[in-house]
């Protein structure tokens, strides 16, 4: 049984729910059972938000996240709130365009993608989640790549084919982002 517990963070207007909701979709287009909560601060935009996803090979019995295999955070109060949620030998990705730091944990992972700076080199600063969630899914690999891409075209289909183009590319983009950090250590 295989079941992946993840934390995103972040403030309001970063795409914390759409990478919620993206990796929602993409575990129920394989076939899995998925639980998304999302929480709002007080502010929609610039305020507090977070969400907690499970993606699970079994039934899932309640969606709050004790412990996480792996926290997206998007800026350091995050960071601070939610390292302390990873397991032991879990991942954290930190949006380093925002967050000069490093977790103080020794036991997990830490991944580092200046995601700000990437959406300039990608030409929209739109697309912030989309980079984020491209290398998060190519460390972890924990929806497969055809779900993930279905994901995109689900969550802004609606929005025009030129919407769902461009954010399949960021997706992508962050993708190759992540492989050129990992090559390069």
């Amino acid at each position: 049984m295989t079941t992946n517990r993840v934390i995103v963070s972040g403030f309001g207007g970063q795409g914390v729910m759409g990478i919620g909701q993206l990796l929602t979709y993409a575990g129920m287009f394989d076939d899995k059972h998925v639980s998304w909560l999302p929480s709002y601060g007080p502010a929609m935009r610039g305020g507090a938000a977070n969400c907690s996803v499970i993606i699970s090979d079994e039934p899932i019995g309640a969606p709050n996240i004790s412990t996480a295999d792996a926290a997206i955070v998007m800026n350091e109060p995050s960071l601070d709130k939610f390292e302390s949620y990873v397991k032991p030998g879990g991942h954290i990705f930190i949006n380093s365009s925002l967050v000069n730091k490093d977790t103080s944990r020794k036991d997990i992972t830490s991944h580092f993608l200046p995601v700000n700076e990437l959406t300039a080199e990608f030409g929209n600063p739109r697309v912030l989640n989309m980079i984020m969630i491209g290398a998060f899914n190519e460390i972890l690999n924990m929806v497969s790549q055809e779900a993930l891409e279905k994901s995109v075209d689900k969550l802004y289909g609606k929005k025009g084919a030129k919407i769902t183009a461009m954010n399949l590319e960021a997706l992508q983009f962050g993708e190759r982002r992540m492989k050129e950090i990992l090559n390069a250590k």
